[in-house]
């Protein structure tokens, strides 16, 4: 345990206690399904901005990145680089679309394409895939708990729990989304001025070259080229197919503010990850002997004044609790729509939001068991897992049902998200093999999807009669 000073308590304590309180105060009159879900398609740029950066920066943007940063330098900022540009992605070319549509989930819009069987099951490989991303959080938040006040590691795990129902689980979408607005502020102000007092120190040090030599320390491809441009890939892919995401893009007013949300989202992720790579470069320089994972809180509580420390602890604890519940906050909201909803028929408003409630709380005990279960890994591993999960089986069908909407008969498209999600599970997960999860889901569903739009480019070309 680090003991933490009188300023660094008062600072963390009043700063939670300020974005719960603002969490709390703006969903005071959430009473519906849609209101939990989609504040009423109201949310302006702003709201939508928090609510996406508040999930996109959770653990992995921080704790994770300064753990990462720790072992290969510079090469540790393509998780918040790579999810900023995957927000790009989705600004530019899917928010309008999806926002056009007026649904509410991304399997409601697969539906439309595929069949009533698509929402149920898409529903089931994305949660699968998102439920990994809240692991991943749920890891830096436990040892952010053990390093700060000496919790075991289940102890840290029922507090992080009661923080997530406090954060966002009564409050949907517009609680997330006003509490990921002051995190952002929280985490901006903290981390920047950390980040700037790391920096100096480093640029200070008399051994800097021969500690950091440029390759890999400072390149961007320091874990090799193959799996860099392999995690931008599997970045890019799970943001867009991330309900999560999505969900904020849905609530929008209109469709120019959906684009304009996604992309504030992105200019505020992108550069959030490099004052955590100077702290995790210098803690590496100044404790070899520490757990990479551990660099972040530790210099908070250790190098800097005593309230910036605490608010930065603050700061990385709310984005730790707020990733969790913006992503299973995702999952509740299919489960509702497609599972409760579509499959089993519950048209009740208030039942629908009662499982929508339920999901969440049962996403954030599952995420932290499995946590708790896997507490040496690394925290950008799960996340990267994660994106390609979820991304293997969803991106295909989903880009065709957007640009090209008809190429892909039904069954083809069922077959490819089944398929695709049985080879990345069978790679990573059940033998596991050394082969690329993500790589081997898509080529599987790129098989298959380009074979069904062959077939039915074929057959409409048959059935045309001829002039």
């Amino acid at each position: 345990m680090l003991s933490l000073s009188v300023a660094q308590l008062a600072a963390l304590v009043a700063t939670l206690a300020l974005v719960v309180v603002f969490g709390a105060w703006s969903s005071r009159n959430v009473r519906s399904a849609q209101a939990y879900s989609l504040n009423g398609r109201s949310a302006g740029a702003i709201l939508i901005a928090g609510s996406i950066s508040g999930t996109a920066i959770g653990g992995a943007s921080t704790v994770g990145t300064a753990q990462m940063a720790a072992a290969v330098g510079l090469s540790g900022w393509w998780f918040t680089l790579g999810t900023g540009l995957a927000l790009l992605v989705l600004a530019v070319f899917y928010a309008r679309p999806l926002r056009r549509s007026g649904l509410e989930t991304i399997p409601q819009y697969l539906t439309i394409p595929y069949g009533r069987s698509a929402g149920p099951l898409t529903s089931l490989v994305s949660s699968l895939g998102i439920l990994f991303s809240a692991v991943a959080s749920a890891l830096a938040g436990i040892h952010l708990m053990v390093a700060m006040v000496g919790f075991s590691p289940w102890l840290s795990a029922v507090v992080l729990v009661l923080l997530v129902v406090a954060y966002g689980m009564f409050g949907g979408l517009k609680g997330a989304g006003v509490s990921g607005i002051v995190k952002m502020g929280v985490l901006w102000l903290s981390l920047m001025i950390a980040g700037g007092y790391a920096t100096v120190s480093l640029w200070q040090m008399p051994d800097f070259d021969a500690v950091f030599p440029a390759v890999p320390w400072f390149s961007l491809w320091g874990r090799g080229t193959g799996e860099t441009l392999y995690n931008l890939m599997s970045l890019i892919i799970g943001v867009v197919c991330t309900q999560t995401y999505v969900q904020a893009i849905y609530a929008a007013s209109d469709t120019r503010v959906a684009a304009i949300g996604a992309a504030t989202a992105a200019l505020i992720t992108i550069p959030i990850g490099l004052p955590s790579i100077a702290i995790g470069m210098l803690m590496h320089a100044k404790h070899p002997e520490l757990a990479p994972v551990l660099a972040l809180p530790v210099y908070l509580i250790r190098y800097v004044p005593g309230w910036i420390g605490g608010i930065g602890l603050a700061g990385i604890l709310i984005s730790v609790v707020g990733s969790i519940a913006g992503l299973a906050l995702g999952i509740g909201t299919m489960m509702a729509n497609d599972i409760g909803r579509g499959l089993l028929g519950v048209r009740d408003d208030a039942r629908l939001l009662t499982i929508n409630r339920a999901c969440v709380l049962g996403v954030t005990v599952l995420s932290m068991l499995i946590a708790l279960s896997a507490l040496d890994s690394y925290v950008l591993d799960w996340n990267y897992m994660s994106m390609a999960l979820r991304g293997a089986a969803v991106f295909l069908p989903l880009s065709l049902a957007v640009f090209c909407p008809g190429r892909l008969p039904a069954a083809w498209a069922i077959a490819s998200i089944v398929g695709s999600t049985a080879a990345a599970v069978l790679v990573r997960l059940v033998l596991p093999l050394p082969i690329n999860p993500l790589m081997t889901g898509l080529a599987v569903s790129a098989g298959v999807v380009g074979l069904g739009v062959l077939r039915a480019a074929a057959t409409n070309r048959r059935d045309t009669p001829s002039a």
